[in-house]
């Protein structure tokens, strides 16, 4: 009797977690608005721009690359990457993608990458408030290979 038990239980558990709640775009932007302005004032990513690349990349904290990385921007790991690093199917199968500790890790990484690359110098040019423009200008710089990335 015991055992019908813990398999009856075993199973609601394995039922209920199918509905497990996906956080909404909203839910995201209050759990990492502060870091995202905090970066902002650091290194002059504009916070708007950040979150929306935040939210597009992991499918607002719900996908499995973000679940398994900590990774909130979809940055592979390249050449000069030396942290840590996970497997994950994109582009192509099997591809490198680094790997935080934290999502804060995360955030200030994706404000080094944009701020030390030199093909997304330009950005910097542009008046904060213009997330047209920066949206537009990082796809022309190559940070996302979807073509409808800044319509999205």
């Amino acid at each position: 009797m015991k055992i019908k038990g813990i398999l009856l239980l075993i199973g609601i558990n394995a039922f209920f977690a199918g509905f497990a709640q996906k956080i909404t775009p909203q839910q995201y932007i209050d759990l990492y608005k502060d870091v995202a302005i905090a970066e902002m004032k650091r290194m002059g990513v504009p916070a708007d721009i950040t979150l929306a690349q935040g939210i597009l990349e992991t499918e607002s904290g719900n996908s499995a690359l973000v679940k398994k990385s900590n990774n909130h921007f979809g940055i592979k790991c390249k050449d000069t990457w030396t942290g840590q690093t996970v497997s994950h199917d994109d582009d192509a199968a099997g591809e490198c993608f680094r790997k935080y500790d934290s999502p804060e890790d995360s955030y200030r990484d994706h404000s080094n990458f944009l701020r030390g690359r030199d093909h997304y110098a330009f950005l910097f040019k542009l008046n904060p408030v213009d997330y047209k423009g920066w949206a537009y200008g990082l796809k022309k710089a190559g940070y996302a290979t979807n073509p409808n990335y800044p319509k999205i």
